[in-house]
């Protein structure tokens, strides 16, 4: 799954019906195949974390797990999904190709070891507290319990109230403590918690492409978003999900920059 080489990690926020769920991973398997990329179509059964009470979550693990699967089954994509609780882990990972530790979780022992011990691939997002050294311990708890395809993911740090900052040096130095691939959540990192329409989170995806060249410059193995035919219209993070007709220009751009920086590598 982490192999070495580029990756997008890509999809909607949460799982939606089967022809917008299908409609984003047909185009994330027609961007694989003419950009020459591994391509890991994410989709989340349930946004555990929200704001507020009320707002939308998702389909659930039951009718999320099998939308999941019904993309895996017509695309052929690999498929990601986020869990938050051990008991969510061994349904997941009968369908999913790989786990995500969330960022506000990926501390949780359990919930680490759980998605761990089940042999499949093991994302975990940095929380926006930490810094790129503390990632290590996660990833030493995922080690411990089994995992051997283990990526981390950049996602911002909190800044004061409502905002987030990506600090490039965490790419080097957390890919320096793990020894894994390191991503970049390039939509996640733009958000602005809470300064959204009743106090959901707003953003600013207008500056992703310049925060993307960025983070793939500055050492990042992989690219991870979240894209939606009509952004405004999605149920969770519209102010910061990419725009799907906008996303091959996106990806283009950052395996650009990614080719260059290896080939200057294999230079020096």
């Amino acid at each position: 799954m982490w192999e070495p080489g580029p990756v997008v990690v890509a999809g909607p926020c949460v799982l939606e019906d089967d022809a917008l769920n299908l409609r984003i991973a047909e185009t994330l398997a027609r961007i694989g195949v003419d950009a020459g990329v591994r391509v890991v179509f994410k989709g989340s059964f349930d946004k555990a974390n929200r704001a507020r009470p009320g707002a939308p979550r998702g389909p659930g693990l039951d009718e999320g797990l099998a939308r999941l699967a019904r993309v895996r089954s017509a695309t052929g994509l690999p498929v990601l999904t986020d869990v938050h609780e051990p008991a969510q882990v061994a349904a997941a990972a009968q369908v999913a190709d790989a786990l995500q530790i969330p960022a506000f979780l990926c501390r949780q022992t359990d919930l680490v070891e759980a998605a761990s011990r089940t042999g499949r691939a093991v994302n975990i997002k940095k929380g926006q507290w930490m810094s790129p050294e503390e990632m290590a311990g996660p990833v030493a708890k995922a080690r411990g319990a089994g995992a051997t395809a283990i990526a981390v993911t950049e996602r911002g740090t909190a800044f004061g109230y409502g905002d987030l900052v990506v600090d490039m040096r965490a790419f080097p130095r957390m890919r320096a403590v793990t020894g894994v691939p390191v991503l970049f959540d390039c939509t996640h990192s733009v958000q602005q918690p809470g300064r959204g329409p009743g106090g959901a989170s707003g953003g600013d995806r207008s500056v992703v492409p310049a925060l993307l060249r960025a983070a793939m410059a500055a050492g990042a193995e992989g690219l991870y978003l979240e894209t939606h035919p009509e952004p405004a219209r999605s149920p969770s993070d519209a102010a910061t999900v990419w725009p799907l007709a906008d996303l091959a220009a996106l990806v283009d751009a950052a395996l650009e920059i990614w080719h260059a920086r290896r080939g200057a590598a294999s230079r020096a």
